[in-house]
């Protein structure tokens, strides 16, 4: 097949067809599953000299890389978390490629703890998680190399910076509860949780049965919070981890459909749920009996608030309890009484935008602290005096830039069964007339799209387009109940949600559909497929990043299965007709002119495995009757997660050159 000039490398379609639920479906690339057949490298050798060839004639390709680097030279530095005396934060400059792990003892200037560039100074190593003991002078940490997210281990004494212990490896992304005596810790391995004592080799296993688990231990120590995630609802168990032996778990919410996250504070215990509320509410309770017919109310549901984060500031004065909510995606921090959960007033904010998790002291106090950012606004970390009432300036990035002038609205259209959908576009102070525009959207996890800066976006902006962000079904931006209707058996809303913004942004005279290109990763990457499948005409380019494409055979690869409370399986018969009815790899049409087509994919990446781009890839070169290209663009020493910032630099100048070259953006 040739287009724009492009030979594209031949790809067999072979007779492989799968019998299910009565429907013969056709699988011609499977082939392509397999990245270590021969005839699947020779494939992406050939696609990797295409992309090439073709990104050397994106003329504002090392432009828009210069310009996103200055515009990310603001760097990045993190709320601190406090363990006794010390606290610990992250930090990374613009010359570093990976934030850096930094220890503040009492009396004493910042220590770099672990900087991942000096332990591999290619930076294919990342800090994927970290946690220190009550006392702060351990300190449990997890790295990963290649971008696999595939986590090992190890325990540091933050005096002298010597590793103690591990590795330990298969602990990816694994939560670390400390006990009291900051000699053992409860962590996750290969999905079970496991009790490890520092220097000893006889890891005592938990729980047993494989899940994704969160590990919360008591301000006190005394009580083990346990949770194990399934799609939109979870089972919690409380521990008592005082008593000798072995502690038996007790539930507190088992085989109910909702989410709660549970914690022990003051001898009560807080629960923020879902249970009756899909913005969430608080509940308390007993943690010698936690079960949720044991909890009653503290703070009621705000049906268009869905609530986020709390925290507890019990200092001398009046207990606090500081409740976080999104409404319609703008933060909002509320005060109110711990005891009473009579609300008080409100945490002032720097602006309308997004604030990020909440720390405390875990001994108690008046204070909280938090990241603050918006579409215009790198993040900084702010600190809010309980006693004062005023918030202030903590630790602002270590870097300045001189961004552009931008505005940001917030808008709202209808999707296609009626439904008010928000999106929030980011432009050039009286922008007018139609623009190159991008069209971004997640739709899906109970993820939220909220304002934060950006400079992918900004670097758009700058360069004369508009930048828009869906917030669709499927995501978490209007609760429970949002996300619950945009997964499953309801997945088309998101899509419809998806094509609604689009037609609204043409309606609007904001672009045309030679001007709008889209943009996805993973989830997000399904609803850019879609999208160009189901309307093609609509767009006039598309990057599909890390996208999840075959919707039959997902479960069977990188981290799928663990997706299908999300998705449904394609072994159940009515999931099969919903997910066949929207897959986007099976509803490439041969004859169609679809859109410049750009997916890039990671060689590291174990949760979304590249095989569903390749698939696709080769279906729209086979399919496609226009002359736009479809492209891959491989990273192979990357993942699905954090990556070396120089990386991502990289890749986001390729995929705006790539989409401002289809759709005409110039300076």
């Amino acid at each position: 097949m040739q287009s724009l000039g492009l030979s594209y490398p031949a790809a067999d379609r072979r007779p492989v067809v799968d019998l299910l639920h009565g429907h013969a479906v056709a699988d011609p690339y499977r082939w392509l599953e397999d990245a270590t057949a021969p005839e699947t490298v020779r494939w992406q050798a050939a696609q990797d000299e295409l992309w090439l060839n073709h990104a050397a004639e994106l003329t504002e390709r090392y432009r828009l890389r210069a310009r996103v680097a200055a515009l990310s030279g603001v760097g990045m530095v993190s709320a601190p978390m406090w363990r006794g005396r010390r606290h610990f934060f992250l930090r990374r400059t613009a010359r570093q490629d990976h934030p850096i792990l930094y220890v503040v003892h009492p009396q004493q200037d910042a220590q770099a703890l672990i900087d991942p560039t000096e332990l591999d100074p290619a930076g294919n190593t990342t800090l994927d998680h970290w946690q220190p003991s009550p006392d702060g002078r351990l300190l449990a940490f997890q790295l990963s190399r290649g971008g696999t997210e595939d986590s090992t281990l190890y325990v540091m004494d933050t005096c002298t910076g010597t590793v103690v212990d591990g590795p330990i490896d298969r602990c990816r992304y694994s939560p670390v509860a400390w006990l009291p005596d900051g000699q053992s810790l409860y962590f996750v391995r290969s999905g079970q949780v496991q009790l490890h004592r520092i220097g000893r080799c006889d890891d005592v296993r938990v729980f047993t049965r494989e899940a994704s688990y969160g590990l919360e231990i008591s301000t006190d120590g005394r009580w083990l919070t346990v949770s194990a995630a399934n799609g939109a609802r979870n089972d919690v168990w409380l521990v008592d981890v005082s008593v000798p032996d072995k502690p038996e778990p007790v539930v507190a919410q088992q085989g109910v459909d909702a989410r709660s996250a549970v914690m022990v504070h003051g001898g009560r215990l807080y629960a923020v749920t879902t249970l009756g509320a899909p913005a969430g509410r608080i509940c308390v309770g007993n943690p010698s009996r936690p079960g949720f017919a044991d909890w009653t109310e503290l703070v009621a549901e705000d049906r268009d608030a869905p609530l986020t984060d709390v925290a507890v500031l019990d200092g001398p004065q009046r207990p606090l309890l500081l409740v976080a909510r999104t409404r319609h995606t703008l933060a909002e921090l509320a005060i109110h009484d711990l005891h009473t959960g009579e609300r008080l007033g409100d945490v002032p904010l720097p602006g309308l935008g997004t604030i990020g998790s909440l720390t405390t002291r875990p001994e108690g106090g008046h204070e909280v602290w938090f990241s603050y950012t918006d579409s215009l606004t790198p993040g900084a970390v702010y600190r809010y005096d309980a006693r004062t009432r005023e918030t202030t300036l903590w630790a602002a990035p270590p870097g300045m830039v001189d961004g552009p002038r931008a505005e940001t609205r917030q808008l709202v259209y209808r999707s296609g069964d009626g439904t008010p959908v928000r999106m929030l576009v980011l432009a050039r102070p009286g922008a007018s007339g139609p623009r190159p525009t991008v069209l971004y959207g997640y739709g899906g996890f109970g993820q939220p799209l909220t304002p934060s800066y950006s400079a992918f976006s900004l670097a758009w902006v700058e360069s004369g387009g508009v930048f828009v962000t869906a917030q669709l079904r499927g995501g978490g931006e209007e609760g429970d109940e949002w996300h619950r209707a945009g997964s499953g058996q309801s997945k088309q809303n998101v899509f419809d949600d998806f094509v609604a913004a689009a037609e609204t942004l043409i309606a609007d005279g904001w672009t045309t559909p030679g001007q709008l290109g889209i943009c996805g990763e993973s989830n997000g990457g399904l609803l850019v497929g879609a999208a160009l499948t189901q309307r093609p005409e609509l767009f006039a380019a598309a990057v599909c990043s890390a996208p999840v494409l075959d919707m039959l055979r997902y479960q069977y690869s990188g981290l799928g299965a663990a997706w299908i409370p999300e998705y449904g399986s394609a072994t159940d018969p009515g999931d099969f007709e919903h997910l066949l009815a929207y897959s986007p790899y099976h509803h490439v049409a041969d004859g169609k002119e679809y859109p410049a087509v750009l997916f890039t994919v990671f060689g590291g990446d174990t949760r979304v495995d590249p095989l569903h781009a390749r698939k696709m890839c080769a279906a729209l070169q086979h399919a496609s009757a226009g002359s736009r290209p479809i492209l891959v663009r491989l990273d192979q020493d990357s993942g699905h997660g954090a990556s070396a910032v120089s990386r991502g630099v990289a890749l986001a100048a390729d995929m705006l050159a790539f989409l401002g070259a289809h759709t005409g953006l110039t300076r």
